[in-house]
């Protein structure tokens, strides 16, 4: 995709630094993998890619849909469409949808690509153009004005007036059309989106507002606020003023407050140069976290300082009088099990970096900052029920860490209690992140369904399973089979009946 030097500069920044490095040998501009390079073991098991895109409609169904059950749940995950030109890790994959529409108690199930640019450039080459993450940066592209890397859709989904966003934190979000999964194309809000857009963004659920920020490595701000009203217009954007360039997966939202991470895992062109990894864990250095007013300017932010750590996933933020609650999983370092390149994906980690839920209070009064862990368990993609979002919450749900491929369970937490409760997906049965879905006119914040796939390893197949979260430990009120396998995958959204058509 050929992109102007303003477009290319706003969302990469990556021409700039390369000034910066000066000249480089030619050698340092290919991304050709090492001689012996072993196969990535995310292409491996069910982390491996299916290639045909189905529609299958009367899905089996082990026990029994609730009949108000309305809507379409929607997971996004990489799904590489050739083989990689050189390494090839988990994020670099080509976005994949997996949906599955329920109503009147039978589902039917789709998957579609998102045909990017990218994606759209190699169907038509018939092979991988794009090298991958962990890959030295093509010099050839990158000096025509072209980015090294491709948007893949890959990673989340967000639904907001009336449109369907797949979501890649390094590029625009493209637009979807649902039911049929469809790519409409990118989607910049009529030119005023000039960053990349967040895999996490956060929708308001009184105001209707959605809030999102975009990092990158090279440009300067780093960081960049954007809020999008109840009609879908972009109408402010804030720089986020930070002394590095780092990581920042998600953020978080309360009431009256967005809330920054400005943690240790920093960017070095330089590294990637010389054939590192570009990215890197600063155990030397504090983790930030910035409190700014939901529509404050940039000078209002205020940082506070907590010990080093990594944390890729909010649970959820409130208000609490003077002070400003986050509630996220936290690692000590950047998690093991996905360094660029170096790690199985069945590893756990060390017991001294397990990703636990936390919980920071800041005090916007005295300055001072509060923490410590909500649980012992490792546990990540934490979850709430979206229409408390911003708001205190009695109850977070997440995925369990085990010694899988994929979570072991699911969690649910009682955050009043201090308690928490496990639903086991059995043995040799893994899934990935569960999407908590309201029961229509729902009074109590517990009353719905946490929906998720799971693979179950001996049998070879997937399933759509569906847990009712007021009896959490039972089984699955219903668990329906999928046509063919699903790989495992990052995020999902579930989109209610009345938008379907």
């Amino acid at each position: 995709m050929s992109l102007d030097r303003r477009d290319f500069l706003a969302y990469t920044g990556f021409a700039t630094g390369l000034l910066v490095l000066g000249d480089l040998p030619q050698s340092l501009a290919q991304d050709t993998p090492p001689p012996g390079k072993p196969k990535s073991p995310f292409l491996e098991g069910n982390f491996a890619p299916v290639h045909e895109e189905v529609t299958a409609d009367d899905l089996p169904v082990i026990g029994k849909l609730p009949a108000e059950l309305d809507g379409m749940f929607v997971r996004n995950g990489p799904n590489p469409q050739f083989p990689p030109k050189g390494q090839y890790h988990w994020f670099d994959g080509d976005g994949m949808l997996h949906g599955v529409r329920i109503q009147g108690g039978r589902a039917s199930y789709r998957n579609r690509y998102v045909r990017t640019a990218g994606w759209e450039a190699e169907a038509k080459a018939g092979k991988a153009l794009f090298g991958g993450l962990a890959d030295r940066p093509d010099l050839a592209k990158v000096m025509a004005g072209e980015s090294p890397f491709k948007n893949a859709a890959n990673t989340a989904l967000v639904w907001h007036d009336g449109r369907l966003l797949a979501l890649w934190e390094a590029g625009l979000p493209h637009a979807i059309r649902v039911p049929s999964l469809e790519t409409v194309g990118p989607y910049n809000y009529g030119g005023k989106l000039k960053h990349p857009f967040t895999a996490h963004p956060k929708v308001d659920p009184e105001t209707g507002e959605m809030f999102l920020f975009g990092y990158q490595f090279m440009a300067k701000p780093y960081v960049q606020y954007s809020v999008v009203n109840s009609q879908g217009e972009l109408v402010r954007t804030v720089p986020i003023d930070i002394p590095q360039p780092v990581m920042m997966h998600d953020f978080a939202l309360s009431e009256r407050h967005a809330i920054f991470m400005d943690l240790p895992e920093l960017f070095d062109l330089r590294r990637a140069m010389a054939g590192k990894l570009p990215l890197w864990f600063d155990k030397e250095r504090a983790a930030r976290f910035g409190i700014l007013p939901r529509h404050g300017a940039a000078g209002d932010i205020r940082w506070f300082e907590a010990p080093p750590c990594y944390v890729f996933h909010v649970l959820n933020a409130y208000d609490d009088g003077d002070e400003v609650v986050l509630q996220a999983c936290r690692s000590p370092e950047f998690p093991d099990i996905l360094e660029f390149g170096t790690a199985h994906p069945s590893d756990e980690g060390g017991a001294q970096n397990r990703t636990v839920l936390y919980q920071w209070r800041f005090n916007l009064r005295t300055g001072r900052v509060a923490e410590g862990p909500l649980d012992d368990r490792s546990t990540e993609f934490p979850r709430v029920n979206d229409q408390r979002l911003g708001r205190r919450t009695r109850f977070g749900y997440a995925g369990q860490v085990g010694a899988g491929a994929g979570f072991s369970g699911l969690v649910k937490y009682d955050l009043n209690k201090g308690q928490a409760e496990q639903h086991d997906h059995g043995q040799g049965r893994f899934g990935g992140e569960g999407v908590f879905v309201p029961r229509p006119d729902a009074a109590a914040e517990d009353a719905g369904w946490l929906i998720t796939f799971i693979h179950d390893d001996a049998a070879g197949k997937s399933e759509l399973v569906v847990v009712d979260a007021q009896d959490f430990k039972a089984k699955p009120v219903a668990r329906i089979v999928m046509p063919q396998r699903v790989p495992y995958g990052f995020h999902g959204a579930w989109v209610e009946g009345k938008h379907l058509g």
